[in-house]
């Protein structure tokens, strides 16, 4: 991964045995964490899979991370943040929640495809507002 398509985020892993920070790393077509020492890569959050062994799917668990997100109103950026919330289970389920101009726009739960509940999210926003930033297709 270039260091400068690269993206991290800091968050939250749970599961019944208990909670730990992370970090995420995505890039145009791959994402990765480390959770109790293990490698988890694929080619979206949906898709994480132990990395050395190509082990099985990352399930059983949840995901939270926010990351900044600038939005563009009317020409003027505007300091954002969108909360993620996933849930790997017997399917992924992705729910955010997009913190901008003291309003939250939620997408709901769209599966695991971070560019759809991206654009669920995008569809609300003000007329005049957009998305400032880019973020890593991967997710």
């Amino acid at each position: 991964m270039s260091s400068e398509s690269t993206q991290f985020w800091t968050g939250w892993y749970r599961d019944r045995r208990g909670a730990e920070s992370i970090v995420i790393t995505a890039d145009g077509g791959h994402v990765a964490t480390r959770i109790r020492g293990i490698e988890y890569a694929g080619a979206s959050f949906a898709a994480l899979r132990a990395a050395d062994t190509d082990g099985p799917a990352l399930t059983g668990c949840v995901l939270e991370w926010d990351l900044p997100l600038p939005v563009l109103a009317d020409g003027a950026a505007e300091q954002a943040t969108l909360s993620c919330l996933l849930t790997l289970g017997e399917r992924a389920d992705l729910s955010l929640t997009l913190h901008y101009a003291g309003a939250a726009f939620e997408s709901g739960i769209a599966g695991g495809d971070f560019g759809e509940a991206l654009d669920r999210v995008r569809r609300q926003l003000p007329p005049g507002s957009e998305f400032g930033g880019r973020l890593a297709q991967a997710a």
